[in-house]
């Protein structure tokens, strides 16, 4: 079984993330085929629309605690994983198609910046989702700290990346990060309505109209990007982030330095 499907059902490709024994956490593997099954999409005239979802109880949990563990004993690693992480999640957003992520049970870390790179938010009303770096001593640095006051506005955003916190998802809606929000066992109708729409207008217009407003709203994005990850290489190799991937990895809150 592959470690991403897809599925064509007309002028729609879906792009499911199929590790669901590990909550679907990003490791190398699954980044990487991410980024291929996004750029397929990208490059196929056929597919109008591209909806990217989980299989199992999750859309993700986020990346995998081997991959935390790898940047905590060697820093040096941040780059790489990074670069790859970024070349597959930029791409939801660079496609002049538009992107929806159907999101259930949770979207946490760096999974919930590949949502942010995505057009569109379908989420379930019992979704968790948020980006809480910052409670192990890292901040988002997938282009969540970038994308995030974007979407919901400085103050939120501030607000939910200072915080580490988790929200729901009529709470999503509420700030503007979700665009629907449904029960679980109507997501998927909620998110055919959405595409419904989207394929009912001209798909050259649509795809171009989306290129025209993410340069209008991020201007900076390729400074602000490189600034997290120097923010990142920073924290990486910080007490604080050594303590909260050992606190993780142990199940028991972080001791930080300053406490």
């Amino acid at each position: 079984m592959a470690i991403v499907e897809t599925e064509d059902r007309g002028a729609v490709r879906h792009v499911v993330l199929n590790r669901p024994e590990k909550r679907n956490a990003f490791n190398e593997e699954l980044v990487v085929a991410v980024g291929e099954a996004l750029r397929a999409a990208a490059d196929d005239p056929q597919v109008h629309c591209v909806v990217l979802r989980g299989e199992g109880p999750m859309f993700s949990s986020g990346m995998d605690l081997g991959s935390l563990a790898a940047l905590a004993s060697e820093p040096e690693y941040l780059r790489p994983f990074r670069r790859a992480c970024l070349e597959a999640w930029n791409l939801a957003e660079e496609m002049a198609k538009p992107t929806i992520c159907q999101i259930h049970g949770a979207c946490i870390g760096g999974a919930m910046e590949l949502a942010l790179a995505c057009d569109m938010r379908v989420v379930a009303t019992d979704a968790l989702v948020g980006m809480p770096e910052t409670r192990i001593g890292l901040i988002p640095d997938v282009g969540g700290s970038s994308r995030l006051p974007q979407i919901v506005g400085l103050g939120r955003a501030k607000e939910l990346v200072m915080t580490g916190r988790l929200i729901g998802g009529e709470e999503a809606e509420r700030i503007g990060l979700a665009n629907r929000v449904a029960p679980a066992d109507e997501l998927e109708g909620a998110t055919q309505a959405l595409v419904d729409e989207l394929l009912a207008c001209a798909p050259v217009a649509v795809g171009l109209a989306k290129r025209v407003m993410d340069a209008s709203a991020r201007p900076a994005l390729a400074a602000t990007l490189e600034l997290e990850v120097a923010i990142q290489e920073r924290c990486a190799r910080s007490e604080d982030f050594a303590e909260g991937a050992a606190a993780f990895r142990e199940k028991r809150p972080p001791e930080f330095s300053g406490r």
